[in-house]
Formats: C-alpha cells, structure tokens, sequence
C-alpha cells in the first residue's frame, strides 16, 4: 500500500540546537500513527513540519506521493494543543464559519452527530466544558472531510471518562477509513489507539513498530512488584532496581512461578504482590532513562 504521507530524513535547527536529526518514517492510509516522546525531544517540531506550519532545514514531506502537495491543505485536518475560540459566538456558528474556508466540507449535522455536539449546540464556543470544547475541536478538524487528520495531545487535561470517551471518537474516525497521526504523553492511550508508533528522543527515532512489536522485541520477562518490607532486607538487595527511598521492589521476572518459589523460600510477606506486563512506559523508560513525561 503506498504511504498517504512520507517523511524524509527531516532535519530542523533552531539556531545552536538541532530539534530534529534526520528523521524517516512513512505513514499508510487507514491508521492511527502515534509520534511519542518528551518535551523537547522534536515531536512538535516534527508534527509541526508535517502540517506546513514550520519549515523544514533540510528534508522532505510527501503527501500522496507530492511534495509541497497543493492538495493537502484542503484534504488535513488539525486539532492543535490550544486553539482560541471566537467570543460571543455559538458552537454552531463557529461550525459554519470553519466550514467557509474549505471547497469541500461534511454537512453540519454529520459532524455534530459525529462528535456528539448536539446538547450544547447553542452553547458559547468559549464557555464549553474541557471534554465539550475537545469534542468541538476535533469537529473543526473533521469538517473539511479530511483523508488525514493531525490530532496534538488531545485529551491532555481531561477526567478519565471524558479520554475514553473521545478514544472511541477518534476510533469511530479511524475505521471510516481516515488516517489519524497522534502525538499523546499517556502511554495508555497510545497503546489502545495506534496501529504503528515512532518514539522520539533528542531529535531522533529511538524505536519505531506496532505497540506490541515494541514490547516483545525489548521485553522478556514480566514484572513481579511487592512492598519493600515484604522482603528480607538480603532479598530486597538482590532484587532492588529501583531508588531505596521508593516503597516497591519491581523483579524482572522470565518466569513468575520460579520468582514465587524464591520468595516464599525466603518467608516473603505475598499480601502486596501484583504481576503486570511490561507496558509503553517501561519501554520508554528502558530506551531513553527516564519516564515519558518528565
């Protein structure tokens, strides 16, 4: 399948500091991308170039197969981190005026049955509660019936319901056949939503495959996690990976049953033990030496 967008060893300076170091990944149609890493690692700066709001120092994006596409400004939707919305005027009315900037557009009740806008219709645009004024937003990017849409850390901020609730949006996006590149700091959501990732850091592509690609091919093992005063203070060195001012020992474990054995063995207290499988932010933390968001 050919890639509806490609990027070519991109490369970006922002006078002493290189932001992004020749870059390369290709986008197929149809899936959600996820672009992870931290601030300042050149993600912005990366999504920016892709969008054409920032040029490039050396480089090349094609779209469809084009570069510089005139196309693509008419067929990409945007969801930026923070986008001001007009005072005084309706979620309705700010609809209507989005959709008189593009020759192609979804008709108004699509979208506001798409994005589940119809109880706060006649609402002011700038009084919206966070998960409302998200669900507006990505209206804006969907009304020029995109074939790709940029969505930029959309669900920072919002409660636990209204994430998994906008997830099953951009879901419900992806399998009308739409392609969806995400840049998220929750590890979660990029794991429930994206069919490829490229993590980033310092400007480069540390790792880059499907999230479960990722994991199997750096992990082995699972992780076994008891209070430190569970252990024997001899068992507890043995196993430590983690800083002695922490609460839990975390054991890299390729077998728990074995794990199990020694720590019975050993009298460990097992009230506090849980079992769980690596996950995105171990392997950021595994690639890079620190978490995600710091």
């Amino acid at each position: 399948m050919n890639p509806i967008i490609e990027v070519k060893n991109l490369v970006k300076h922002y006078k002493d500091v290189q932001a992004v170091n020749d870059v390369s990944f290709s986008i197929p149609k149809g899936i959600c991308f996820g672009l992870l890493g931290p601030n300042g690692a050149g993600k912005t700066t990366t999504i920016e170039m892709m969008e054409g709001i920032t040029p490039p120092t050396s480089g090349d994006i094609l779209y469809k197969g084009i570069a510089n596409n005139p196309d693509f400004k008419h067929e990409a939707g945007i969801q930026f981190q923070s986008t001001a919305l007009m005072d005084y005027l309706t979620v309705k009315e700010v609809l209507q005026l989005f959709a008189t900037f593009y020759r192609r557009t979804v008709p108004l009740a699509t979208l506001i049955e798409q994005c589940y806008l119809s109880e706060f219709i006649d609402h002011q645009a700038s009084k919206l509660s966070g998960g409302q004024r998200q669900r507006l937003l990505l209206a804006l990017a969907l009304v020029n019936d995109p074939d790709i849409i940029f969505l930029d850390e959309p669900t920072t901020g919002l409660d636990p319901q209204s994430r998994r609730n906008f997830w099953q949006l951009i879901e419900n996006i992806k399998s009308r056949g739409k392609t969806i590149v995400l840049t998220t700091h929750y590890m979660d959501e990029a794991e429930q939503l994206c069919d490829h990732l490229v993590i980033v850091d310092r400007g480069q592509i540390i790792a880059q495959g499907s999230p479960a690609q990722l994991l199997d091919e750096h992990f082995q093992h699972v992780f076994v996690c008891l209070d430190r005063q569970a252990l024997p203070p001899e068992l507890a060195r043995e196993y430590d990976t983690k800083p002695q001012d922490s609460d839990q020992i975390i054991i890299e474990s390729p077998s728990v049953e074995d794990t199990l054995q020694t720590l019975i063995g050993h009298n460990a207290q097992l009230s506090s033990l849980q079992v769980r499988n690596p996950t995105l932010d171990d392997l950021f933390l595994k690639l890079t030496g620190h978490n995600l968001r710091e």
